[in-house]
């Protein structure tokens, strides 16, 4: 049993020493999933919209990074989904599950809180991601916003090949599907069913928010995705060794193992 975890008032970490921990974690898989685009067609076809996030809990306000692991670590090991990630307010939050009531999850985080594993904790709502709030603030253009809003606070964050430990950080499919998840779309895990999932757009119609996919391993294999940012630019986790950045579609090596782009908002 860890000990409670409580935000720490100190200095928050440089990102030279969040290098060896920063990340987001599920379950091992590659950032590919080997996909094969044999004939992919620039024509559109709708696919069914991905589910919305129910309630999650969130815990913890750290300035401490090693706290957020701590804890990510000790839920991810009792087999919950959990991920931390960088709040606007510039600290670091923990959240997990996706629970179909708002008294479920009161429940899970109160046996939690009793084993002593978590202290205070909070019940995101349904009615409190950009997806619930888009009609109020504008339709879909308030939603892809907030989503590259969301992936510009991951840059400069570490890319580990896998996202499987927080020793390994971010993949590629990692950090779209947290990008997502934060603004309340349950995207899948793996860029193949990420690649899937969505509806096909044409380059000259992708919008931000919307995902760009790479055959960066040769062939006509979907192992990229980015989160498409506006003018030409998109927001990824590159490789082993760098950090997320932005790059542009443009660039001679992206160019050349561009398969397609997809959209998952309406």
């Amino acid at each position: 049993m860890l000990d409670k975890l409580t935000p720490n008032a100190g200095s928050r970490l440089s990102w030279s020493l969040a290098v060896p921990a920063l990340a987001v974690i599920f379950w091992v898989v590659g950032c590919g999933g080997g996909a094969s685009v044999s004939s992919y067609s620039p024509a559109p076809v709708p696919q069914k919209p991905i589910a919305r996030l129910g309630y999650s809990i969130q815990v913890g306000a750290f300035a401490n990074l090693n706290n957020a692991v701590r804890l990510s670590n000790s839920l991810q090991a009792r087999g919950l989904n959990a991920y931390y990630f960088i709040h606007q307010s510039g600290l670091y939050k923990v959240r997990f599950g996706n629970f179909s009531s708002k008294e479920t999850a009161r429940r899970k985080a109160e046996r939690f809180r009793a084993s002593g594993i978590i202290d205070e904790y909070y019940i995101v709502s349904p009615d409190e991601y950009a997806v619930a709030k888009q009609r109020k603030y504008g339709g879909s253009r308030y939603l892809r916003d907030e989503i590259v809003r969301t992936a510009k606070r991951f840059i400069g964050v570490p890319y580990r090949w896998g996202g499987s430990s927080p020793a390994r950080g971010f993949d590629c499919s990692g950090l779209t599907m947290v990008v997502y998840q934060l603004n309340g779309l349950n995207l899948p895990r793996s860029s193949r069913a990420q690649y899937r999932a969505g509806t096909p757009v044409r380059r000259r119609e992708i919008s931000r928010g919307d995902l760009v996919f790479f055959a960066t391993s040769g062939g006509s294999r979907v192992s990229h995705v980015g989160i498409y940012s506006g003018n030409g630019k998109f927001i990824h986790a590159p490789s082993k060794g760098k950090r997320i950045r932005t790059d542009s579609l443009s660039n001679r090596y992206f160019k050349n193992r561009y398969l397609g782009a997809r959209t998952y908002v309406n």
